[in-house]
């Protein structure tokens, strides 16, 4: 009985001893001082994608008479699409809606007068110079809603990943100031890591357009900057 119990409280006292050796341990570092730098790195890009909403919105008398009269016009405005170039794969429906419209009139119920439909598409302009004409092109065609562009980049990955590059670079450089500042040289990189989520914001433009005998709508691209943030932790020594 005596071994028993003996045999039992070795066997758990060698449990929590057990359970330390399975957790995690930080990593050993070699004498030196840490240090903790956050950089932005960007890279600029000429936006090479328009995105655009374009609608139909038309009113009859009847639900089917404003419908039909939309459907008709948005065939148009699809077929200019077409015209123009736009793939299929860059046109996509957004909305279609049908709603009442009503008279309104004191202490009386409102009176339907008529109905508006209305059907809007998102476009993606691949070559954005050419998306200032095809705009006045879709409006003579019976768009009479319009809402954009927003300009961005096809191939958003590569002008992120030079500005993770960048940022890098900046956090070296940063860190070399501080080591020549503080009297010691960097050793190495313990750990990076990236501070959120890399940046590529889409930039809203405002449609300039003449309304004199030869109406041309103009689209700037401009430039685009890129950004991306990274947390980098040196040893120095």
């Amino acid at each position: 009985m005596m071994r028993m119990m003996t045999a039992t409280l070795v066997a758990t006292a060698a449990l929590p001893s057990m359970a330390v050796a399975q957790q995690p341990q930080p990593p050993v570092l070699t004498d030196g001082t840490l240090l903790d730098v956050v950089a932005e790195g960007r890279s600029v890009r000429t936006p090479d994608l328009a995105t655009i909403d374009a609608g139909v919105v038309t009113q009859g008398a009847g639900a089917a008479e404003a419908l039909s009269a939309n459907a008709a016009r948005m065939d148009r405005v699809l077929a200019a699409l077409k015209r123009a170039g736009v793939a299929d794969r860059d046109v996509r429906t957004a909305t279609i809606s049908l709603q009442p419209q009503y008279r309104y009139g004191e202490n009386v119920p409102p009176v339907i007068t008529g109905y508006q439909a209305s059907n809007r598409v998102t476009v993606r302009f691949r070559e954005v110079a050419q998306s200032g004409a095809i705009l006045d092109a879709l409006v003579k065609e019976g768009a009479n809603q319009i809402d954009g562009p927003t300009l961005g980049l096809a191939n958003a990955d590569a002008a992120l990943d030079e500005a993770r590059m960048d940022a890098i670079a900046r956090a070296r450089a940063r860190a070399e100031l501080y080591a020549k500042a503080a009297g010691l040289r960097v050793e190495r990189i313990v750990s990076i890591g990236e501070g959120g989520a890399a940046d590529v914001k889409p930039m809203p433009v405002a449609m300039m357009a003449r309304m004199d005998a030869a109406p041309a709508t103009k689209i700037a691209a401009g430039e685009q900057d890129v950004t991306a943030t990274v947390n980098v932790r040196f040893l120095l020594k």
